[in-house]
This record gives structure tokens, sequence and C-alpha cells, in this order.
């Protein structure tokens, strides 16, 4: 297949599919890139203060930015993704004190494509929070457990 085939990058782009509950670690330390499941297991849980068992991911840079590996556990096994690039480096966010910084799916797909963070935007797709209401049993819309009524016809929306 051609580089510009459709299907070529509709199987590019559906590499990694994460769920919600995933949460993202990178290491932002340089990584030895000759250590494998258990060696980057070790910095997850010695380094990081993590279970590598715990089904999130963990990702890790090597000392020239140009290549990364996911590690995840399935509940069967450790999954470990390497990517090397051809050309440039990846750009990553500053971590905490822990030498850890928590991503964002989104934020891991684009720092996986190139795209620096900082210049990335992020548009706001939801609502800030949302409202559960709960009838009670004589049909009247009651807001949810905070005690507030913001669910009556006053109710700014």
């Amino acid at each position: 297949l051609r580089r510009g085939d459709p299907a070529t990058l509709a199987r590019r782009l559906v590499v990694l599919t994460l769920p919600a509950s995933t949460r993202i670690f990178l290491h932002d330390q340089p990584v030895d890139f000759r250590k494998s499941h258990d060696g980057l297991s070790a910095i997850v849980r010695d380094g990081m203060k993590e279970d590598p068992l715990s089904g999130h991911l963990f990702v890790f840079l090597n000392r020239r930015r140009d290549r990364v590996k996911l590690l995840q556990w399935d509940g069967n096994g450790l999954w470990l993704h390497y990517k090397r690039l051809e050309k440039g480096t990846f750009r990553i966010p500053r971590a905490s004190a822990t030498r850890t910084a928590r991503v964002t799916r989104a934020e891991l797909a684009m720092l996986l494509e190139g795209i620096e963070l900082k210049k990335g935007q992020l548009r706001r797709r939801f609502a800030e929070s949302i409202e559960v209401q709960r009838r009670t049993s004589d049909g009247e819309r009651r807001a949810d457990e905070r005690g507030d009524d913001r669910g009556g016809d006053d109710a700014p929306r």
C-alpha cells in the first residue's frame, strides 16, 4: 500500500486503544533501552512507586528521545510496545518530583505522533460538570446528593 493510502493511515492511527480508566505514567528520565519487561517493571516499582501489574500504561524514553517504550500488563502478561523515530525527537512535559508525569490519552497520542504538547490545542468538548437528577417517588425531580436544586425552572441553563 502507498504511504498516502487511507487504509494505511487508518491502520496506523488505530495502533493503541486504551479505556478511559487506564492511567498513563511518563517516566521523564532517560532509560537504558537494553532493559526489557523485567527491567522496566523494576523501574516502575522502585523508581515510579507504582505497580507494574496494575494495568496502567508506563511510558519510557531513551537518552536521545528518539525511541519510546510502552509497558502494560493485560491480566495475562506484560506488553511492550516500541517505537523508533526515523527523524526528530519526542518532546515530553515536565514531571513532578517523583520523576513521573501523568498524561492523558490525547497527550500520549500527540506525543507519539510528534505533536508538541505545548503547541497542540485541546478544545473543550464536554460540559464542566454533568448534573444527575433523580426522580422522587412522587415524580418530582431532585438534584443529586449535593442537596442543591439546580434542576428547577428557575435554574440558569
